[in-house]
């Protein structure tokens, strides 16, 4: 039997999802923890596609996944796309593998032919629910004679491989995460399928092929399996393979304690991005909820949840995932990525085209696409928007369009209204300097002042109108600084002339 005894000397790591679907939040944080571990020992992160269960595998699934993990910016090191030195990295292409183990079990004598038919197998599974049993098989056909073996394969009866299961002959293991562990499973279960009738794998024999012919050092997986590795070490005796080390990790959990489905819809890593989510805030959302680190604090970039990674923090209570709170894990690295030069760049760069998707001839001129506009914008508005189509939401169409508001609204909110544009073309009226925000606040407060009878909050409400059409936003004084001296003028005007 191949070994892999040079790979396994580094740390290697596997993510292996079945390519059944899309990729959910579960299937992330799991690949998430597996990059975070390679990457702190220097290590290769591997996606390996378990596609054995051929009728549930979904087209364009697979290739999903993949993106999904660019899109996060935990791409693999070796993968069904980028190749590597031990692919392929589908599992239906490497059958042959799985046929090699199988019969070297079966010669060693710690495998055996199953010859029952599904209908037999349907039947044990229905008594034992009908007894309140859990359902197991009863092991007939470990009992066959060879010359009863042959006659059957002479005969060309479909057959299946089942791993012996030896009472007591589980030992202890050391998880990374739950400690010793140790779960008897040759008491509850029957003896295991490990190649099916059609040629491919289950499970159980398919990873321990993979993980031992891929060199994988470390398994680091959901925590469902932690009852099923006592198995899988002794596939890893029977074989006469070293095994990896095993971390298994506890449930990501919904706010209310239930358990995340891939049913529920809204959980799935492309509606996300495709909402407009930013990947490293959906990443610090999920280590943030979980453990792994010295402490949890918003903010994290990948690098740094790369440094301060430490499998061993990770505690063994299940995780709750609160995703009310998304929003403002995106606001922050929103705001981190404003002030980055190269990231800011980007951002407007995105946000020019979708400004010219969203109004297109409607725009107040051409210049307020350009560059200068667009980054002062993202920069008066950074800690408030949570990612970049919010800046063409309703809310924020004032920026790019010219409101129509007439002097009847106007009047409908303050009686005063031409008193209060006036002192305000008078405070403008002084094309120097560039309007400061804190500067504008301060002269706009002491300059309402000078209408008896007005309160301030109803100035900044009608100006607030005249400028954006709207009477929730911005401050104004914000609004005022991001139009600009001329553009607020002309808005103040206008309204007042209609």
């Amino acid at each position: 039997m191949g070994g892999s005894a040079a790979l396994r000397e580094a740390v290697r790591v596997r993510f292996a999802p079945s390519p059944t679907g899309f990729l959910h939040l579960g299937g992330l944080r799991t690949a998430l923890y597996n990059y975070l571990f390679a990457r702190k020992h220097n290590g290769r992160f591997i996606l390996r596609l378990e596609d054995t269960d051929q009728s549930r595998v979904v087209d364009g699934a697979a290739q999903g996944i993949e993106d999904m993990l660019e899109w996060a910016g935990i791409p693999p090191d070796e993968s069904p796309c980028r190749g590597g030195p031990v692919g392929p990295y589908l599992q239906s292409q490497r059958l042959g593998l799985y046929r090699e183990a199988s019969d070297f079990l079966l010669e060693k004598g710690a495998a055996y032919r199953c010859f029952c038919t599904p209908q037999r197998l349907e039947l044990l599974k229905k008594e034992a629910l009908r007894n309140r049993q859990t359902p197991r098989y009863d092991n007939r056909c470990r009992h066959l004679s060879p010359s009863h073996v042959a006659e059957k394969l002479s005969q060309g009866t479909e057959h299946a491989v089942r791993f012996r299961l030896e009472q007591g002959a589980e030992e202890p293991f050391l998880d990374l995460v739950y400690g010793w562990s140790r779960h008897e499973v040759s008491s509850v279960e029957g003896d295991p399928v490990v190649l099916k009738s059609d040629g491919f794998p289950t499970y159980h024999l398919a990873n321990v092929v993979d993980d031992h012919r891929m060199g994988i050092s470390h398994v680091l997986r959901g925590t469902e399996w932690l009852t099923s590795t006592s198995k899988h070490l002794l596939l890893y005796r029977a074989l006469g393979w070293q095994p990896p080390r095993f971390g298994h990790l506890p449930l990501l959990l919904n706010r209310d304690g239930s358990k995340l489905s891939k049913r529920q819809g809204d959980l799935f890593v492309e509606g996300f991005a495709q909402e407009g989510c930013l990947p490293e805030a959906l990443l610090d959302l999920l280590t943030n909820c979980g453990s792994g680190f010295v402490e949890n604090r918003m903010g994290r970039t990948l690098p740094e949840l790369i440094e301060e990674f430490d499998l061993g923090r990770i505690e063994r209570h299940s995780a709750l995932l609160d995703l009310e709170k998304l929003p403002e894990f995106n606001r922050t690295h929103f705001s981190r990525r404003i002030r980055d030069e190269v990231l800011r760049r980007e951002l407007v760069s995105e946000l020019q085209t979708a400004i010219e998707e969203t109004f297109g001839q409607q725009l107040v001129d051409r210049g307020v696409l350009e560059a200068p506009y667009v980054e002062q914008v993202l920069f008066l508005r950074r800690g408030h928007v949570s990612q970049l189509k919010d800046l063409v939401s309703p809310k924020y169409a004032f920026l790019w369009i010219r409101p129509s508001v007439s002097h009847e609204e106007l009047h409908s909110v303050s009686s005063e209204a031409e008193k209060i544009g006036t002192l305000v073309l008078g405070l403008l009226d002084q094309p120097v300097a560039p309007l400061n925000l804190e500067e504008l606040s301060r002269d706009l407060r002491l300059l309402m002042k000078q209408i008896k009878g007005t309160q301030y909050s109803s100035a900044m409400k009608l100006l607030r109108l005249a400028l954006s059409g709207r009477q929730e936003g911005p401050s104004v004084a914000e609004m005022m600084v991001s139009l600009g001296r001329r553009e607020t003028c002309a808005r103040i005007q206008r309204a007042l002339c209609r």
